[in-house]
């Protein structure tokens, strides 16, 4: 069955240095939605030049906000209000380190665009966010990624960008 779970490559460069890739594997099972609206926006080219905006040690990294390809810094984080909202799709999969799970505000059904990547286990996150893949290899990318200098509003002090495409 995991064979044909899709899966996808995060390209990531800090800067100008390429810091490697992320490989994830969706979970249609569990989240078909979120997986759908990700799948739709990985093909069309959408997460190519976005940023991880947000990270947070012993926590997770964020991304995904078409805003910081090239809106101003205080912008990043803030999305875009005309994307397609995802219902919330909660499931039982743990927010354990290397899962994909679905940013969003505190209106359980805004996730858009953007996602974090948990760094370390969240149980807290359990069934208030909605998982929808996980990582199968690159955790030593999130790391370096969450161990980026960053500001008082936990964004990477130079940017981290990062390209998206299907693999399998």
């Amino acid at each position: 069955m995991a064979d044909t779970q899709p899966r996808y490559r995060i390209t990531v460069t800090h800067g100008s240095t390429p810091l490697g890739s992320i490989d994830l594997e969706l979970m249609p099972d569990v989240a078909p939605k979120h997986v759908a609206n990700f799948e739709s926006l990985a093909a069309e080219g959408f997460y190519n030049g976005t940023a991880f905006h947000r990270v947070i040690p012993g926590f997770m990294i964020q991304g995904g906000d078409p805003n910081s390809k090239s809106k101003p810094r205080e912008s990043w984080g803030t999305g875009d209000p005309s994307l397609t909202r995802v219902p919330a799709e909660f499931n039982s999969t743990p927010h354990a380190r290397g899962i994909l799970s679905a940013a969003r505000t505190s209106d359980p059904n805004s996730a858009t665009s953007q996602f974090f990547i948990c760094v370390e286990d969240s149980p807290w996150l359990d069934g208030q966010y909605t998982v929808y893949g996980k990582v199968i290899s690159g955790m030593d990318v999130a790391d370096a990624i969450v161990a980026a200098p960053r500001d008082g509003r936990d964004n990477p002090l130079e940017k981290i960008e990062m390209s998206i495409e299907k693999i399998a």
